[in-house]
């Protein structure tokens, strides 16, 4: 048996998260809003909560395509209310489509990729935190890119939403040392 994160647990759908996606270098720019999106739904929930309804998520936001959410309406917004699959908050489905909307200018300024890796000079931080309680709920760089997103138009995305973001997408490494993920995330 291999050693994990101490915060998957034995959910399967955590393990295979875990094992397969957290902490991996994303840079498809869609991907990436997506994951951020989907992070801000989170704030006061659970990531098991959001994974459990991610393909929910997925079929009500047009498989996260930013240039179709964008478009969204008063009409998509009630549908999107209705729909027992997702999380129904008017303030975060609002956000999302904002969020497209940033997304697009981003993308067509520079690339949301571009935007986010040059945080980290295009390669993951490596942090090599022995145990769950050293990696940290945000730092002074996921508070500075939670500014510059809010500033570009984002909401929901304050330090620590931002944070466990950078987790997420391999911005930073924060699989433990004692995790079978670390060595292998850190070498992608």
């Amino acid at each position: 048996m291999c050693e994990r994160c101490a915060w998957v647990g034995k959910e399967p759908i955590y393990i295979k998260y875990h094992d397969e996606e957290w902490g991996v270098p994303e840079w498809n720019p869609r991907a990436l809003w997506e994951k951020l999106v989907l992070d801000g739904f989170q704030a006061g929930l659970s990531w098991l909560t959001i994974l459990k309804k991610r393909d929910a998520f997925r079929a009500a936001f047009a498989e996260f395509d930013p240039h179709i959410v964008a478009e969204f309406n008063d009409t998509d917004i009630t549908r999107l209310l209705g729909d027992a699959g997702i999380v129904r908050h008017r303030g975060k489905i609002e956000a999302a489509i904002k969020g497209a909307r940033a997304w697009q200018a981003i993308e067509a300024d520079q690339g949301f990729d571009h935007f986010l890796w040059s945080y980290v000079d295009g390669k993951p931080l490596q942090n090599n935190c022995k145990t769950f309680s050293d990696v940290p709920a945000f730092t002074d760089l996921s508070t500075q890119v939670s500014k510059d997103l809010k500033k570009r138009g984002f909401n929901f995305c304050g330090p620590t939403i931002v944070y466990a973001f950078m987790q997420a997408v391999g911005m930073v490494n924060d699989h433990q040392t004692t995790c079978f993920r670390h060595l292998q995330v850190q070498q992608k």
